[in-house]
């Protein structure tokens, strides 16, 4: 109220400052300061290095045993810093100041018209420009042995040992303002450093049971693989004041086997080649640096309060790691065929059936799923510790929504069930016992997504989550629809003309119609999706996002120049060879050396041999991709889904 400009003289709140005055405000007055800075903007600058060396060599050498084995070391060092400038942002303690401020010359006017600005010193108190920067280095040491132990009558019999040293840092350097959470109309979050130190071992060994070479009826070929990786993980965290998370060093393990299987039963000269396959793996996966970095990071998520009609539908949401997560576990195991029959050449088809099982899950589990689950006290003013509100206006109804705190954990599971299917014919014109007219090679391919279940927690049921879209806030996974497919036809020219690099296909995507948002639009439970909470006919409708469905067209021309013509060269020996020692019985012989150089680079033919032009249309139709009312920022999905439309490219690539 102390505003010089302010036009009201009755406040209709109060404000505690931090030193606990209470100081009368007037709120819910708005303003777009246009002519104050104009628009936004963020400057951003990377500096990426980038240190690769290995050594690589066969080991028949050393003894005849080991002729089939091959080493590998190698260490690479990668470091990516950036830098973040936001210019134009708002300071909330400096705006704050400014509104309290009573000297016209230095007082900040919220009450301007469209076309109004502010003085130099009013702007200069409450526009700032954001400084936040950021390294990642990730030094990695490895070293692989593999080759044959021993022979079986149906081959040999495969292994392959490897280990690694892996230590990733990671450093986020936020602004001051950033790093309090005090600005307006930019993404705040805390600093953060932190470490982790990775020792790795694998072993894997095949095992061909029969073999084409060796074998009986039912069990043309018949081989198993067996793998297995344990990891050692040391992580440090550094201490974060709000809320308070002390310094922390983790340590945990795992130890992961994989088994699979591959089985063709006939010779493929009875009915064509068909193989059964199958795999059961048990897999692991650590906590990303960020996930355990105990710092928070801002976010607006748009939600459905079924608890208070006074919470806007969009709130603010602190995301923040957690330094005590253990890895996520996964038990998969899959089953599928592939069989290309005698009577129709050049065709393959194939389906698996795939089963995914995740278990301590790391991710948010975001800011609609923590109001629902986090019911309000009656007559008491929630605060904490996941969900906070401000007091009531009205009687009788609880507090509006102020801030949720979403931090990381190991969430209980989901399970993932679906069908992958391929359909390729390759129609060879040479079969027709003419020319060479070329290549044309059609492919089918999709998902079907049979079982999606999320279980937020071991407190809650599991619930359906396949064919819906998902919230940006929700990080397990994208949308799921039921069914996604491509299909794509591709002509390559024939072999030995100019033709021969020619590759020109059309690709169609094809995404079947899912639910919408309709948790949250109907504000149901989530094993009541299509619920409403009014009833009677009155209820806020679910909805379905339709399917979308594109087309892309695609050319591509390799240059494949014939090499210049082998030629002797002269000057060596007068009968044009020299004598050299060869051979196990040291006898000479005569070689006539051989020019093996190819076009120079100050030949055109040099730069054009190798060479491909690629001229390509995305989204030929120009088709907008549907209306998804869940996703509160666009309109549409932006996981699945683009509004760039129409979209043209033209590439070049040469190959030395």
């Amino acid at each position: 109220m102390s505003n010089p400009f302010n036009p009201f003289t009755v406040a209709n709140a109060t404000w505690i400052s931090p030193q606990g005055e209470e100081i009368p405000i007037y709120t819910g007055v708005r303003f777009r300061g246009i002519n104050d800075t104009g628009t936004r903007a963020e400057k951003f600058t990377y500096w990426d290095q980038l240190f690769d060396i290995g050594l690589r060599g066969e080991m028949g050498e050393f003894a005849d045993y080991l002729k089939t084995w091959n080493w590998e070391l190698g260490f690479r060092y990668s470091r990516n810093e950036g830098q973040d400038l936001s210019v134009g942002e708002v300071s909330s303690p400096g705006l704050r100041d400014a509104l309290l401020d009573t000297n016209p010359a230095t007082a900040f006017d919220p009450f301007l018209n469209f076309n109004g600005h502010n003085t130099r010193a009013a702007r200069s108190a409450v526009y700032v420009t954001l400084h936040n920067s950021g390294e990642y280095e990730l030094p990695i040491y490895y070293a692989t042995f593999n080759g044959d132990l021993f022979n079986l009558p149906a081959g040999p019999v495969s292994f392959a040992i490897g280990g690694e040293y892996d230590a990733p840092r990671f450093t986020r350097d936020r602004d001051a303002l950033n790093n309090t959470f005090s600005t307006i109309g930019s993404v705040d979050g805390q600093s953060f450093k932190v470490n982790r130190d990775i020792w790795g071992v694998y072993e894997e060994v095949r095992v061909p049971f029969t073999s084409p070479t060796w074998n009986f009826w039912g069990f043309y070929s018949f081989e198993v693989d067996f793998a297995e990786r344990e990891e050692w993980y040391s992580n440090n965290t550094n201490t974060v004041l709000t809320p308070f998370t002390a310094a922390a060093h983790t340590k945990y393990n795992a130890q992961k086997p994989k088994v699979s299987v591959r089985w063709q039963p006939l010779d493929p000269k009875y009915i064509g080649a068909v193989t059964l396959r199958g795999s059961y793996t048990e897999a692991f996966h650590a906590p990303t640096l960020s996930e355990i970095a105990p710092a928070g990071s801002q976010n607006f998520p748009s939600i459905n309060d079924p608890f208070s009609p006074l919470t806007e539908p969009q709130i603010e949401e602190r995301v923040s790691g957690n330094p005590f997560l253990h890895p996520e576990v996964a038990y998969e195991w899959t089953y599928g065929i592939v069989y290309s029959p005698k009577w129709i050449k050049g065709m393959t088809l194939s389906a698996d059936w795939w089963h995914i099982d995740m278990r301590d899950i790391v991710a948010t589990l975001g800011a609609q799923a923590i109001i629902e689950q986090n019911p309000p006290t009656p007559g008491v003013t929630q605060n904490g510790p996941l969900v906070f509100r401000s007091p009531s206006t009205i009687p009788g109804v609880n507090g509006p929504v102020t801030i949720v705190l979403d931090p990381n954990d190991n969430l209980s599971g989901a399970v993932f069930e679906g069908l992958d299917y391929e359909a390729i014919y390759i129609l060879d014109s040479t079969i027709f016992g003419g020319g060479d007219w070329g290549r044309l090679t059609t492919t089918v391919n999709g998902t079907w997504l049979s079982r999606a279940e999320f279980q937020a927690d071991a407190n809650s049921k599991r619930f359906g989550i396949n064919g819906s879209f998902q919230p940006t806030a929700f990080t397990l996974t994208n949308s799921l629809p039921w069914h996604r497919a491509n299909g794509s036809i591709f002509y390559d020219g024939p072999a030995d003309t100019w033709m021969q690099g020619l590759d020109v296909g059309a690709v169609v995507h094809w995404t079947g119609q899912y639910e919408d948002d309709n948790i949250s639009l109907t504000g149901g439970k989530p094993n009541e999706p299509r619920s409403g909470p009014n009833g009677g006919g009155n209820e806020r409708r679910a909805r379905k996002i339709s399917a979308w469905t594109t087309l892309d067209l695609i050319l591509n021309y390799t240059f494949n120049l014939p090499p210049p013509a082998s030629a002797e060269v002269p000057g060596f020996a007068k009968d044009g060879g020299k004598n050299v020692r060869s051979g196990k019985d040291g006898k000479e012989k005569n070689v006539v050396p051989v020019s093996t150089a190819e076009y120079g680079c100050s030949n055109w033919k040099w730069w054009l041999n190798n060479t491909t032009v690629t001229l390509g249309m995305q989204n030929v139709m120009d088709e907008d991709p549907p209306y998804a009312a869940g996703s509160f920022e666009n309109g549409y999905d932006e996981q699945l889904a683009t509004i760039k439309g129409r979209f043209w490219y033209v590439g070049l690539k040469k190959r030395f």
